[in-house]
């Protein structure tokens, strides 16, 4: 596993753990590097606060692609896997949209339901195609 996957990986189990305790991920972040439980790779930092930052926009957009899905519907993990990813996919300018779309996938492939991996390939690949209208 390469280190930006390992730091993918990082940011979804910080972002997963701040949604279910009702925290801020940033909040979640700092409290994890100040207790020297943070995230060795600093793109896992760059991760958590850029969906932070960005996450009206993202949740927006998940809405608008997920067709007929809530963001409350969808399972945690496919949930903030499919933030990271639209994060990469629009504001991450050094990560290839391919590689956006096939981390989320792989993500979500090992830690949720057997539906997900063709869920968040959709939404993603479907953003994907209009990004250039997307991208701020």
């Amino acid at each position: 596993m390469s280190a930006r996957s390992k730091a993918r990986k990082r940011a979804l189990d910080i972002l997963y753990a701040a949604e279910l305790r009702g925290q801020d991920p940033v909040v979640e972040l700092d409290a994890a590097i100040a207790a020297d439980e943070g995230p060795t790779n600093p793109y896992t930092a760059d991760l958590v606060r850029g969906v932070a930052a960005h996450r009206e926009r993202i949740d927006e957009l998940l809405t608008s692609y997920s067709q007929a899905w809530t963001l409350d519907r969808m399972p945690v993990i496919d949930r903030n896997a499919l933030r990271i990813g639209a994060f990469e996919l629009l504001y991450a300018d050094d990560v290839p949209a391919a590689v956006a779309v096939s981390e989320a996938v792989a993500l979500v492939r090992n830690l949720s339901t057997d539906e997900s991996p063709a869920f968040v390939n959709g939404v993603l690949g479907s953003m994907l195609r209009d990004r250039n209208s997307l991208t701020p």
